[in-house]
């Protein structure tokens, strides 16, 4: 976005969207035009006034003027002239072109709302170099006077990684908590408390690793002070391997194997087979250790049921019962993820050893895509999870099928009646289950004037909206988001009715989604432009509810969203399908530059969803899959069933984690569209419908 002009700054702070998140914007204006129910189909109108109080007025101009700049003494500056510099400012830090960042900073800084960032990117900057002082002084000024905002919380958790690194831990534990931690942080202050006498103990040591430095120099420390224990260890190296993360893995085998003991790590690693046929049968923990991780990376090989056999005939009787056990379920894992039948057996030889939340899951999803499902093993193998895990509502779904299934339907009652308030794909077959017809809940008060008037002069507010302005979304939604803390229900509804009047649609959709007890269904399902995508997927004959259900999940209505594989707009289309997509209708003035474009976008991502679903017998179901993971892929998942599975059985045993919880978003999406607009009950098993066996086979379409 190009600078605002100098003598409409001050009344663009308050007025319409400039260009925000790419969609169609309002006109700035001295008056505030708030949300009306035309902007999208069944959107429930607000009363916000026209326009702000004076005393609303006056706390926004003192937000601008008196909480974010970084010294009283900062120059005058133009706005206009300011805001330039904040923008080169943004562009040399991703340059790292430190010097000239730091000549930007004094005029930068004197930018409404949000020269701050010119004076962080700085100071990070300095923080995070190592091989620079941390400027201590500058911290606390820059820390004081943005006290209670984003960046002050920012800088001081890269502070407190830096002084940890530093071996600064008095600092650290002065600096104390911040609001938005992460593993680096938490690591950091652990490891102040631990290397200043305080106790940390191994529970939250390992509740807050992440393969991250700061926490791998607090395992090192904690593990040389024997804090941190072998069994610890073991857990946290099998359940890296399960991730594929060899590097990850190795660095914290290391905490636990001697330098012989790490070449022969390094050789089963490499090939398992190879190494196994050099041992012998174990001795100590460290050689059981390594010959129980060779025998699971069998689990690997290309032929598994050759590998069983070579276990059963020269390793079983040499490795401890449990660990035979947990390299069963290792095989089950890697069966399961390849949509093999099998893999039931081998779950099934796992016993009751503990193993991660993901491994769990899957030995019951393999036991879902059973014909016919033996609910007797899919409720034992759901008993083996934790209680936090079978109190998931996935499970609690399924537990509840299966306890149905053996002849207690009034304890599956139980079991469904507890997801009644989860709006969300397992508490609408929950629901269904109860044979009771999905329902909308019932509409909360409108947000007021006086709310909404609020949330417009809430300066942090103010300062996101600024920085979605300037098209700077990795700035502007942790803005957001941390302003949000703290509020009510109905300043949260507030918040986001301001967001829809700024038409940053992502927000209002996140933003309501926090609420407890207010449930606003026009916010959390909002359906923006005006019904263009509706007409865009008449036009073709396409559910409008599925194609709303699948954009809130795919850029929840960003026109410019971006993913981090290249697919781009509303409905995130990669450029080689939207070349592929424009070619195959005739698009003739079709240009990659285009694809974020509302119309090219919709109408190339609407032509593709109905060619999806076409290829895939008219199942949204598979469509959806196919939308997200390529339409080659359901083809193959689905040509590995046994027999037919309901709908739900196949969302839920898709072997991609992405494209699993995509699907069942994009599902429970629609049916919430579908009732927003018909007024009607909808039915989810019925739009997911039964899948069936059918040979795999070639998809022409990209």
């Amino acid at each position: 976005m190009g600078r605002l002009p100098a003598l409409g700054m001050w009344l663009a702070l308050f007025g319409g969207l400039t260009g925000c998140a790419g969609a169609e914007a309002p006109v700035a204006s001295a008056a505030v035009q708030p949300p009306a129910a035309a902007q999208a189909p069944l959107q429930t109108a607000i009363t916000p006034a026209a326009q702000l109080s004076p005393s609303a007025a006056a706390a926004a101009s003192s937000a601008v003027s008196g909480s974010v700049s970084p010294a009283p003494s900062a120059p005058q500056v133009a706005p206009q002239v300011a805001e330039q510099a904040l923008i080169d400012a943004r562009e040399a830090m991703q340059k790292k072109q430190w010097s000239r960042l730091d000549e930007l900073v004094p005029t930068a800084r004197a930018t409404p709302l949000v020269g701050s960032y010119a004076q962080y990117w700085a100071l990070r900057q300095r923080v995070t170099n190592p091989t620079l002082p941390i400027p201590e002084a500058e911290l606390h000024q820059f820390m004081a006077t943005n006290q209670d905002a984003y960046l002050a919380d920012r800088i001081k958790a890269d502070w407190i990684v830096a002084a940890a690194r530093a071996g600064d831990y008095a600092t650290v534990n002065r600096l104390g908590p911040v609001v938005n931690g992460n593993a680096s942080v938490n690591c950091s202050r652990l490891m102040a408390q631990h290397m200043t006498g305080q106790a940390v103990t191994e529970k939250q040591a390992m509740a807050a690793f992440e393969p991250v430095s700061a926490c791998w120099s607090l395992l090192d420390q904690l593990v040389e002070h024997n804090v941190v224990g072998w069994d610890a260890l073991q857990s946290e190296l099998r359940a890296i391997l399960e991730t594929s993360k060899t590097g990850n893995a190795q660095r914290m085998a290391a905490l636990m194997f001697d330098g012989t003991q790490m070449r022969s790590y390094a050789a089963l690693m490499k090939d398992a087979r190879k190494w196994l046929a050099t041992q012998k049968a174990p001795a100590t923990r460290e050689q059981r250790e390594l010959v129980t991780l060779a025998l699971s990376r069998l689990a690997r090989s290309k032929d598994r049921l050759e590998a069983e056999s070579y276990i059963e005939t020269n390793w079983a009787s040499a490795v401890p019962r449990q660990d035979m056990q947990w390299v069963w379920g290792q095989f089950g894992l890697v069966s399961a993820l390849n949509v093999e039948p099998q893999a039931v057996r081998w779950y099934r030889r796992s016993g009751n050893v503990p193993m991660t939340d993901y491994n769990h899951a899957w030995e019951v999803r393999s036991e879902l895509r059973q014909t016919p499902i033996d609910w007797k093993q899919v409720d034992r193998a759901i008993l083996k999870m934790s209680a936090e895990q079978q109190a998931e509502p996935v499970w609690v779904y399924w537990r509840g099928r299966a306890i149905a299934a053996q002849g207690d339907p009034g304890t599956a009652r139980k079991f469904y009646a507890s997801l009644r308030n989860e709006l969300s794909f397992y508490g609408q077959l929950a629901v269904e289950e109860l044979g009771e017809p999905l329902s909308l809940p019932p509409a909360p008060a409108p947000v007021t004037e006086a709310e909404f008037t609020q949330a417009q002069a809430n300066p942090a507010l103010q300062r996101a909206i600024k920085l979605f302005r300037l098209g700077w979304r990795p700035e502007a939604v942790p803005e957001w988001n941390f302003a949000l803390r703290g509020m009510s229900d109905r300043q949260l509804r507030a918040a986001a009715e301001l967001a829809r009047y700024e038409q940053i649609y992502d927000r209002v959709v996140n933003t309501s989604l926090l609420t407890k007890d207010e449930i606003d269904f026009s916010q959390r399902f909002v359906a923006p432009f005006e019904g263009r995508v509706t007409e865009k997927a008449r036009q073709i004959n396409l559910d409008p509810a599925w194609v709303y259900g699948l954009i809130r999940q795919e850029s929840r209505f960003i026109t410019d969203a971006r993913s981090r594989v290249g697919a781009s707009g509303l409905m995130q289309l990669m450029p080689a399908t939207a070349r592929w997509v424009a070619k195959k209708i005739g698009m003739s003035n079709f240009t990659p530059s285009s694809v974020n474009d509302f119309d090219t976008n919709t109408i190339l991502g609407t032509s593709y969803l109905d060619m999806v679903l076409g290829q895939l017998n008219g199942s949204q179901l598979l469509a959806t899959a196919g939308y997200n993971a390529g339409p080659g892929r359901p083809v193959q998942w689905r040509s590995k069933l046994t027999g037919p599975v309901e709908g739900a059985v196949f969302a839920e045993t898709i072997p991609f984690t992405e494209t699993r919880l995509y699907v069942k978003n994009v599902m429970s999406n629609a049916v919430y569209y579908s009732m927003m607009f018909s007024g009607q009950s909808q039915s989810l098993k019925q739009r997911l419908g039964t899948v069936s066996p059918q040979a795999s086979r070639q998809v022409a379409l990209p």
